[in-house]
């Protein structure tokens, strides 16, 4: 049942955020006096549609996109001088100008798309992008913020009975020959909350570890607060090899891919989670890594096309950070929400931080500069823009408006990539997925 309220959740506010994405784009264009002619969730056959104003509203059946129409998005034959089309990338540009220039009705040339400055054209195309990075700074500030996240708290959740060498397996117990852990051997018990450590108050599990870390094999004063009392104790840490954290909490590996080890302080003791509330500059921080993380994906979505299409065919297993779709977040989205031994504020939390990723990913993907995608105009508006400024500064004469039908056939070819990687995305996802848990 909890999957599918994660399920149901996922799809809620993925339609939100591609409708909202759209309002980003139809807001500013009706701001700048383009017609809106038809603002639609989804694609193929309408379900619902309702005109308001100048505007037509719907939703249609396909929920994996939407778009608003703005009258004149390209300019006429007339106005970039346009010759008798000749090869089939011709015809096509030539059709979308006729059917750009059939929306524009008599009198309303001004209010067209192609008449807008340039960086009326950047804001227009702009605000849909924007949008989802809105949403996603919302979604991880109520996750991180409002919500809090998962942290190793101050109380101890088990005491380890001896010392087990780094490299054993996870499930190994203890043996005779094993030294006692300094935390058992001092008195430290289950639910324990340390107070102090070598005199110096201790506010976080962070700051604990460091502080045993470095502490060596010299006798250290430990306060605990246990069942309401405050209990002073004298521990002794042994210098072991433990694996070396990286700061995403994974552990540290060589070129080998094994896993680093150092000698350190060493006690024998595990943190209790607990739910803390992250400052606003942490969620924001958090977001601006995610967003340049997301970036570098995208700039390798070639190579992982690739890897995909190899592991599909060949029937390997899939990468744990191979590229999903949105069966695949979908798939994340149930698996978070049913995990029985997490509360319900962290799976929240965990739920909202992966919608949000995924408007982070829109945000990314959509402002790569290749037509369709709004990347793809708001590079054609910077080129326009450029000619202007070029012939401006060499006093010549305003150049005509680009040409932006001409680049429908590469729109086209984007399209149908795009279309096949999708559908590439949801077998793999079904057939091969991959899991969070």
């Amino acid at each position: 049942m909890e999957a599918l309220v994660g399920v149901l959740v996922f799809v809620v506010v993925l339609l939100a955020s591609i409708a909202l994405h759209e309002v980003g784009h139809m807001v500013p264009a009706k701001r700048f006096g383009v017609r809106v002619s038809q603002y639609m969730v989804g694609f193929g056959p309408t379900l619902w549609s309702r005109t308001k104003g100048e505007t037509e509203y719907g939703v249609k059946a396909i929920p994996l996109g939407g778009f608003v129409r703005l009258i004149g998005m390209y300019p006429p034959a007339q106005a970039v001088g346009a010759r008798e089309p000749r090869t089939w990338a011709q015809r096509l540009a030539a059709d979308a100008r006729a059917a750009s220039a059939e929306e524009i009705r008599p009198g309303e040339d001004h209010r067209a798309f192609y008449r807008l400055s340039t960086p009326k054209k950047l804001v227009v195309m702009l605000g849909g992008p924007v949008m989802n990075l809105v949403i996603a700074v919302v979604l991880v500030l109520v996750a991180y913020v409002g919500i809090g996240l998962p942290t190793p708290g101050l109380t101890l959740s088990s005491v380890s009975e001896c010392v087990v060498p780094a490299d054993a397996p996870a499930d190994r117990g203890c043996r005779p020959e094993d030294p006692a852990a300094p935390g058992a051997a001092a008195g430290l018990r289950p639910g324990d909350r340390v107070v102090s450590y070598d005199g110096a108050p201790v506010g976080s599990w962070d700051q604990l570890t460091g502080l045993i870390r470095g502490s060596g094999e010299q006798p250290v004063p430990v306060v605990v607060e246990r069942a309401g009392d405050e209990v002073e104790l004298t521990v002794t840490p042994v210098v072991a090899e433990r694996p070396v954290v990286a700061d995403d909490g994974t552990f540290v590996t060589d070129d080998d891919g094994e896993v680093v080890t150092r000698p350190v302080g060493f006690l024998g003791v595990s943190p209790q989670e607990e739910t803390q509330r992250q400052s606003v500059g942490d969620a924001l921080a958090f977001t601006a890594a995610r967003t340049w993380d997301t970036v570098s994906v995208v700039s390798t979505l070639p190579g992982r096309v690739a890897d995909l299409v190899e592991t599909t065919v060949t029937g390997g297993e899939r990468d744990p950070d191979s590229m999903v779709g949105v069966v695949g977040v979908g798939r994340f989205a149930g698996e978070i929400a049913s995990l029985e031994d997490e509360t319900l504020a962290s799976r929240a939390a965990g739920l909202l931080s992966t919608l949000a990723m995924l408007n982070l990913a829109l945000f990314v993907f959509n402002l790569i500069p290749l037509p369709p995608l709004d990347g793809g105009h708001v590079a054609a508006a910077l080129w326009e823009g450029a000619r202007r400024q070029v012939a401006r500064v060499r006093g010549g004469t305003r150049p005509a408006p680009f040409d932006t039908a001409r680049l429908v056939p590469l729109a086209y070819s984007v399209f149908l990539v795009l279309g096949a990687v999708g559908l590439l995305l949801v077998y793999a996802d079904v057939v091969n997925p991959v899991s969070v848990l």
